[in-house]
């Protein structure tokens, strides 16, 4: 259940960052309009028909659901949670996750605030640390740097370095990326949970089409009635015994 550990103190802090990221983003929203945002894809959302509508319960009796369905393909949700509010934000929903989508993603959520600050808490996955990503960053920000090249030099020269880059806390937009194998410190990785317990888990969908259309409708559902911080408890000090 836990990863290897390269180095403890690294991890460690990473860690504890994230948990303190948390911690302050309803203050930091409040005073200064910071966003923070947990970010990360739920791929392969089946459009399950079933082919025959369930049979409700009864006093007596479980409600009954129809095993066998008509498969109609896959759709991947960009989720965006605000950390502060509790709420989506510009949910994207895709048939792909490329390192394109991922950047179509993050500019329709600074699209909504462009001058804001904005804390983005992803994991480790290549397209959320690509070439695009980085020259995204530096044009937004008005960074007049030379980025260098995609494998031979510079900024762009290498995954670690274009992390370096969008972790840099000077940065108007910069990335917050979670250590290896610990998708628990994703806060919308809890709100996946709700996603499948409340809709996809047991929905009948005809289409694709009706799929992507009753995600986004719950989403405009969940964020009218539903939607609060959620009470992290974690600091990361257990992880340091």
């Amino acid at each position: 259940m836990f990863p290897k550990i390269d180095d403890p103190e690294v991890w460690n802090a990473q860690v504890v960052e994230i948990c303190n990221t948390y911690r302050d983003a309803i203050e930091l929203y409040r005073t200064q309009g910071i966003h923070t945002v947990s970010i990360d894809e739920q791929t392969g959302i089946q459009a399950l028909e079933r082919i025959a509508p369930d049979l409700l319960s009864r006093p007596g009796t479980l409600a009954r659901r129809e095993y066998e369905y008509i498969r109609h393909g896959t759709l991947g949700l960009f989720g965006n949670l605000h950390v502060a509010t509790g709420k989506i934000l510009s949910p994207l929903i895709r048939e792909t996750r490329t390192e394109e989508d991922f950047l179509e993603n993050v500019d329709g959520l600074v699209q909504t605030d462009e001058e804001a600050h904005w804390r983005f808490v992803t994991d480790n996955l290549n397209t959320h640390a690509s070439e695009s990503l980085v020259v995204y960053v530096a044009s937004t920000c008005g960074i007049e740097t030379d980025l260098g090249v995609k494998g031979r030099h510079g900024i762009l020269k290498s995954l670690q370095s274009r992390r370096d880059f969008l972790t840099d806390k000077s940065h108007r937009i910069r990335f917050i990326y979670t250590p290896k194998h610990c998708s628990w410190l994703n806060q919308i990785e809890i709100w996946f949970g709700t996603l499948r317990k409340k809709l996809t888990r047991h929905g009948s969908f005809c289409s694709l089409d009706n799929l992507q259309e009753r995600i986004l409708r719950f989403i405009e559902y969940y964020n009218e009635t539903m939607a609060k911080p959620y009470r992290w408890t974690c600091d990361g000090a257990l992880l340091c015994k």
